[in-house]
């Protein structure tokens, strides 16, 4: 039964780190003036995307919970 709560909770962990990343790396959006003088919400840049250079952590958090999990099942 440990087996299958620790798995889960590093499943959970791992997939909280992926989500927060792109928070924690910086702003989201910054000002940008428009020609008319106006300011807006819009990025300055498109986003990055999903990467794995960024988000190893996550990842191995969620295959070593994945493998618990499996291994939980197989006991």
């Amino acid at each position: 039964m440990t087996l299958i709560w620790l798995g889960a909770l590093l499943v959970f962990v791992g997939v909280l780190q992926m989500a927060f990343q792109p928070i924690w790396r910086g702003r989201l959006s910054g000002t940008k003036r428009l020609r008319s003088g106006v300011d807006t919400l819009e990025p300055t840049a498109p986003g990055s995307g999903f990467g794995i250079k960024s988000n190893w952590p996550g990842l191995v958090l969620v295959a070593v919970g994945g493998a618990s999990l499996l291994a939980a099942a197989v006991i």
